[in-house]
């Protein structure tokens, strides 16, 4: 079965994972990944997960490390001309190029857009940085936390009266960047069947998050009113939208936005008097946070999801990361996956979002060790055993 991006080669020149996990959903959908590291790795090589793993000894992490499956790793020192030579080789067959360096690095180092471009005027380029390739503040250090900071996020994250809270990395790092690149990069390989030409795909990680504030931004610009923390239907301040704590400690969502849903949640409670307080203001707003607080305090979290799941009520249990992947309907939808690792047995990974009919991805490979493919690579160059281990000598590549 052919793959949706067979054909296409993503050269990935990235260090964190935000990176890796875009060159993964292109690798998981047919494309050729070759990650480009360098040879000497900093003392926390794999902070985020983007690096892979180290000799024989991280075997086993790499048969785990589902952001580098379907890829090959080569190891070459860029700082070197000779390191420079072999990459633009394979920028020469390469459709994409996706870097997350902190601007202005890739020219310094001679592998920048305007240079590829030269010898290969049809590769996309993708950028990856904190605040993008321009502005006040392209060189400023950045991480996640920062970048919902800028982009308004984080500041409606959280209870009302409480301080701001950190939602993981998910909303810069994962939807802002690794997602907003692999449509960029889509986008730019469909406009090349067009124009024959590549284009840089320039991605900050801040931009990604306000392009996911659209529809706040788009009410507070019609207003003039500022969301506040905790003081919106969709951040826990009314009772039919919420978290609820139940008998065994754990605890349960709650989404009846809808008047009819919330309308079915008080009818399987039993407290039909509740119907017209689903979004009370003032003292009863909190009179009824604590009717609904006191029954679901009644019955452990399993009870209370098998008792209104089948009464068209918005109902989740809070999992711990270990209950996901037992989830009945998670493994129905194959979002987690074993495969059969040849040292390791089965091994447990992930599962692809993206569900197409017709031409499904695969997880073909696991994770790469560090430069465990440069030699087969340089050979595709056309590069003699000769050469790769004189290169290994001098450190060019391992």
């Amino acid at each position: 079965m052919t793959l949706p991006l067979e054909g296409i080669t993503v050269l990935e020149l990235t260090r964190v994972a935000p990176g890796a996990l875009a060159t993964m959903m292109l690798g998981d959908m047919g494309a050729e990944v070759v990650k480009v590291e360098q040879p000497v790795q900093p003392d926390t090589p794999r902070f985020g997960g983007g690096w892979c793993p180290v000799g024989e000894e991280g075997r086993r992490e790499a048969a785990y490390s589902a952001v580098n499956r379907n890829k090959k790793s080569v190891a070459i020192n860029l700082r070197s001309a000779e390191g420079r030579a072999i990459f633009h080789k394979l920028a020469v067959k390469a459709d994409v190029i996706l870097e997350g360096f902190r601007p202005g690095v890739v020219k310094r180092l001679g592998i920048d857009f305007d240079t590829i471009s030269k010898i290969n005027p049809r590769a996309i380029y993708c950028s990856l940085s904190g605040y993008g390739q321009d502005g006040p503040y392209q060189d400023m250090p950045g991480h996640d936390v920062n970048y919902i900071s800028i982009g308004g996020a984080l500041g409606l994250i959280g209870e009302e009266g409480g301080k701001p809270v950190i939602p993981l990395n998910l909303v810069a790092d994962y939807a802002g960047a690794s997602l907003h690149a692999v449509i960029g990069i889509l986008l730019a390989l469909m406009a090349r069947e067009r124009t024959g030409k590549g284009q840089v795909v320039d991605i900050s990680y801040t931009d990604g998050v306000i392009s996911l504030m659209t529809r706040l931004a788009s009410d507070y610009f019609m207003s003039g009113e500022v969301p506040k923390r905790g003081q919106s239907f969709l951040s826990g301040a009314y009772p039919c939208y919420g978290v609820y704590e139940t008998k065994d400690g754990r605890y349960i969502s709650i989404g009846c936005l809808e008047q009819w849903l919330w309308e079915n949640l008080c009818c399987a409670l039993d407290r039909e008097d509740l119907i017209v307080q689903g979004m009370a203001q003032g003292e009863k707003r909190e009179e009824v946070f604590g009717e609904l607080r006191g029954i679901f305090r009644t019955r452990t979290r399993d009870e209370w999801f098998e008792e209104l799941k089948g009464k068209d009520v918005c109902v989740g249990k809070v999992y711990e990361l270990d209950e996901v992947f037992e989830d009945p309907q998670v493994v129905h939808r194959q979002m987690v996956v074993e495969l059969d690792h040849p040292v390791f047995g089965k091994v447990k990974q992930p599962g692809i979002g993206v569900k197409l009919s017709d031409t499904p991805g695969s997880i073909r490979s696991f994770c790469p060790l560090l430069g465990e493919h440069t030699e087969a690579v340089l050979g595709s160059l056309g590069y003699s055993s000769e050469e790769v281990e004189e290169l290994k000598r001098r450190g060019v590549v391992m």
